[in-house]
């Protein structure tokens, strides 16, 4: 969540890498760029960092870069999949790990989302399996961009068995949900955020006091230094099987 959020992203991998030593690390970019969509130069940022592949979500489109970054296709970042049929970039990508081949699909939940037309994502992504049900996959991930826990529950309940592990993202809070399904699939409803710790979703306090009081919109400041806190989810996914072995939540907090 925006600059401070990269900043501490950058104090937190080494140690991450250190602990947890991962194959992949996944990000979700939507507030990369102060807070607004991507840019060329925040998502060069953070893959010199160590980050490997970004989603995104609704707010991608909020940075005038956004879209001539998908629409470019330069950079390994997917977009919602279960946009209308022609918006620029992808919502899934298929990429090797070593010898290994992962799926990775990124969908936009519809409880909540009351001024958008979004596709049904339980058919679009049983659209995209289909698609690749002849692909020797190691694992299938999913980021579940949404607003409600209802529907983040039952997502990965319907999937159980057929993705490796659906993490959902949006609401900056990190869930304590996390879990395997009976059939192997993990989940949480919201891995959180990389962002100011002492705020409202990153975003400064004072003028979202103001916003509540007085019911006047006023501008999201987002502080360039503070505690930053750290949110992830480590998964350690089954290749022969595509099934969750173990899920973990990632908390920690480092100065900026």
């Amino acid at each position: 969540m925006g600059k401070i959020g990269r900043n501490g992203v950058k104090e937190a991998i080494p140690e991450i890498k250190k602990k947890y030593n991962p194959d992949l690390i996944i990000a979700n970019a939507e507030n990369l760029a102060h807070g607004k969509g991507v840019s060329e130069k925040t998502l060069t940022e953070m893959m010199d960092a160590g980050i490997d592949f970004f989603t995104s979500g609704n707010h991608i489109w909020k940075n005038k870069d956004g879209e001539q970054v998908l629409r470019e296709n330069k950079f390994p970042i997917i977009r919602p999949a279960n946009y209308p049929a022609g918006v620029p970039g992808d919502g899934s990508k298929v990429i090797e790990i070593g010898t290994k081949k992962i799926l990775i699909v990124n969908l936009m939940g519809r409880v909540f989302f009351f001024k958008e037309a979004f596709e049904c994502p339980f058919r679009t992504l049983e659209n995209i399996l289909e698609e690749h049900k002849n692909t020797d996959l190691s694992a299938i991930f999913v980021d579940f961009h949404a607003e409600a826990t209802s529907e983040k529950n039952a997502f990965p309940r319907y999937f159980d068995g057929k993705v490796s592990t659906v993490l959902g993202t949006h609401t900056h809070v990190q869930t304590a949900d996390e879990q395997i399904l009976e059939k192997g699939t993990s989940f949480v409803s919201d891995a959180g955020m990389c962002g100011l710790k002492d705020s409202s979703l990153g975003v400064d306090l004072k003028n979202v006091y103001e916003t509540f009081l007085t019911q006047i919109p006023r501008e999201h400041v987002i502080p360039e230094h503070g505690i930053c806190q750290i949110n992830g989810i480590f998964v350690i996914i089954k290749p022969e099987n595509k099934t969750t072995q173990k899920i973990e939540r990632i908390q920690f907090d480092v100065e900026v």
